[in-house]
């Protein structure tokens, strides 16, 4: 059973959600004080942490900024509906993904899943057979999907599980154009709603992470009205086997 940290003042919302989430395999820990959440993220016991934005006391923002400076757990934001602010500032901050009050369990779960489908690492997500899935390196930066590890001419690069996955996709699309629907498709496991910009966020975090240029190019290239572009250098190896 798949255990995972809920953090929010609402008890209501926390039981509805614990005998909700019960039956699908998903143990449920509910925290209703940030400070006090925020120690239980940094605990290592869950798998994920559904965290809202608006706590009291210490916000929601506080908490993840806390969490993000000694873990990578997922992260899974709960916002107020139309507020979009919330949104970039939380996905900006290292969140995996949102959602927005009120919602319906069964959107909850669904998230759930599909970040865990993400943190796999150990085997091949697509077809669920075991085997290993190959590295790829383009340029300075390789992803070994089998160990879930980003380096970048020889150094770990701190990445969450979506942007792990997006830059994946990416490199393995190297010198051809991925649209935002694939991207959302692929890292998030769902489609965008209009103006849902967690794509575009999470392209700014990478591009902050691992630069804005590789040589005299920019890294990944935005091709308005298609999606996103990560240059492929003539001298890349695209996949690998994997070592051992």
């Amino acid at each position: 059973m798949h255990r995972i940290l809920v953090i929010d003042d609402d008890v209501e919302l926390c039981e509805l959600l614990t005998d909700y989430l019960t039956p699908e395999g998903i143990q449920v820990e509910a925290v209703h004080d940030g400070g006090q959440g925020a120690e239980r993220a940094l605990s290592g016991e869950h798998a994920l942490v559904v965290l809202d934005v608006m706590l009291p006391g210490i916000s929601g923002f506080e908490v993840l900024r806390r969490i993000r400076a000694g873990s990578s757990v997922p992260v899974l934001m709960l916002t107020a509906r139309g507020d979009d602010v919330d949104r970039i500032v939380g996905l900006e901050m290292g969140a995996d993904d949102y959602l927005s009050k009120p919602f319906n369990p069964r959107e909850l779960v669904a998230r759930i899943r599909a970040i865990q489908r993400r943190a796999q690492p150990s085997v091949e997500r697509e077809t669920g057979t075991g085997k290993a899935v190959e590295r790829v390196v383009v340029g300075d930066v390789e992803v070994d999907p089998g160990a879930h590890i980003v380096l970048q001419r020889g150094h770990p690069v701190d990445l969450t599980s979506v942007e792990f996955t997006m830059l994946e996709v990416l490199l393995r699309a190297s010198g051809q154009v991925v649209s935002r629907e694939d991207l959302a498709k692929q890292a998030l496991g769902r489609r965008l709603s209009p103006y849902d910009r967690s794509i575009d966020v999470h392209i700014s975090s990478l591009r902050r992470k691992l630069g804005h240029q590789l040589g005299d190019t920019e890294r990944i290239k935005t091709v308005r009205g298609m999606g996103y572009l990560y240059i492929r250098p003539p001298s890349s190896t695209q996949e690998e086997p994997p070592r051992g």
